[in-house]
Order: structure tokens, then C-alpha cells, then sequence
């Protein structure tokens, strides 16, 4: 497959894209309904979820451990997972400060969401990159491309989103639908930045895997998990299970 045959940076901006495309094609729901579904978009989060999970553990924390090094395999993945992590924990901090000055000069929670959608894109951006750039050739870059649908699936949910609330307080269909989809387009510099520099810096590409797990994992804790289980708690469970399930099968008879 000619796909295979690209550089891992070719092959992160092709994939990034149809992310991207993705959170437009959600964004553009805003032309046709006030309002989604509740249960097809609580399954939808779930199975992004579930996804998102498996894709954390098999595609990028599972090889960051079998990477050879100097130190001993479970330490950059510790390392880099907690790290990953704690930058999500530390952003979702500030943003919530950010909320209480934005609450005092009056209701900003549609911006906050906003933001806090644009700043979690950036490391899943990475995530794909990194993906990408740990299987530079050959089939092993089916790794970067089951990450990348898992997040693209994701993005449908997620551009909707961003592009509802901005039109329930107010704003046109047109607006709302350009700043939800500017929230996906940060995915596409952030995924050949990260396969360009784990590619070129080969030491860091465990850390690296790690840390995109670790930032992974806490945007689905902080954002999806929260998101889908406010609704119908047996829908979102049978999508979490259903998509880590899927991904898991995907991941290990494709890998």
C-alpha cells in the first residue's frame, strides 16, 4: 500500500487530516439540528473512549516499554506516562481558574469549553505523530493509523460539542460551526511536530510514546468519561466496552 511507502511526517499529515475532517463534519451538524441526540451521542463518547483507552495501552504505552535503551524499560514508561498525564491535570487547573475569572466578568463557559477542546487536541495530535514516527515503515505504521480512526471517531462527538452550546447561546450556524472545526485544526501541526522530532530524536520516541498515553488517558478521565456517564450511564458503558473491545481487536490482529 502506497501509504506505507511515505515518511512517518507524510504519513501523521495525511492521518491528521482526516481527524481534522472529522471535527468539521461534526461542527457542520450545527447547519441542521439545535440539538443531537442524547443517546446516539452518549454511545458515540463512549466508544471514543473505550477507543482512546485501548489505543493509550497498545499503541503507544505497550511499545514505549519494549523499546530498547539504556534504562530500564519501565522507567521512561512511568516516567513519560506520569508526565503526560500531569500536563493535562496541571492544564485543566488553570483552565478552571481561567473559568472563575471569566464567571466574575460574566458566563464564559462556552469559551472554556472552547479552549479547553483546543488544548486537549494538541497532545492526541502529538500522540498520532509519535505513532507514526515508532513505526516508520511497513505495517508497523498501522499502529499511528488505528490510533488516528480512534480519534477521529472521537472528533465527530466532539466537534458537535463545541458547535452546539456556541449556537444555544446565540451565535449564527456559521460561526458556531468555524470555531468548533479551528478547535480540530491544531491536531494537524501538533501530529507532524511530534512524528518529526520522535523520528529525528530516536531516544526520546519511548518518552515520547509514554507521554502521549499518559496525556491520553487523562483527557478521557477529565473530558469523555464525565461527558458520556452524565447521561445514560448503561449506554456509555456498553461504548466504552464495545470501542476498547473494538480497538483491542483491531490493534493486536492488524499489529
Amino acid at each position: 500500500m502506497w501509504f506505507f511507502s511515505l515518511a512517518a511526517w507524510q504519513q501523521a499529515l495525511l492521518a491528521s487530516l482526516v481527524m481534522y475532517l472529522m471535527t468539521t463534519l461534526g461542527a457542520a451538524c450545527v447547519f441542521f439540528s439545535k440539538r443531537p441526540k442524547q443517546g446516539a451521542l452518549t454511545i458515540l463518547l463512549g466508544a471514543s473512549a473505550g477507543i482512546m483507552i485501548a489505543a493509550s495501552f497498545f499503541s503507544l504505552l505497550l511499545p514505549a516499554i519494549e523499546a530498547e535503551g539504556a534504562l530500564p524499560a519501565y522507567l521512561p514508561a512511568a516516567a513519560g506516562f506520569l508526565l503526560g498525564g500531569m500536563f493535562i491535570i496541571v492544564s485543566d487547573l488553570l483552565l478552571s481558574r481561567t473559568q472563575r475569572t471569566f464567571h466574575a466578568i460574566g458566563d464564559k463557559r462556552t469559551a472554556l469549553l472552547y479552549f479547553a477542546v483546543t488544548l486537549h487536541n494538541i497532545p492526541e495530535g502529538m500522540a498520532v505523530g509519535v505513532a507514526f514516527a515508532a513505526g516508520m515503515s511497513g505495517e508497523g505504521a498501522l499502529a499511528g493509523m488505528l490510533l488516528a480512526v480512534g480519534i477521529a471517531v472521537q472528533n465527530f462527538p466532539e466537534g458537535m460539542c463545541v458547535a452546539f452550546p456556541m449556537r444555544a447561546k446565540g451565535m449564527s450556524p456559521m460561526k458556531s460551526f468555524l470555531f468548533a472545526q479551528g478547535s480540530g485544526a491544531v491536531e494537524v501541526p501538533a501530529c507532524v511536530l511530534g512524528a518529526i522530532a520522535a523520528a529525528a530524536i530516536g531516544s526520546l520516541l519511548p518518552w515520547a510514546l509514554a507521554f502521549s498515553a499518559g496525556a491520553m488517558v487523562a483527557v478521557v478521565c477529565s473530558e469523555l468519561i464525565p461527558e458520556c456517564f452524565s447521561g445514560n450511564k448503561t449506554l456509555a458503558s456498553v461504548g466504552v466496552v464495545a470501542g476498547f473491545c473494538l480497538m483491542m481487536v483491531l490493534d493486536v490482529a492488524l499489529g
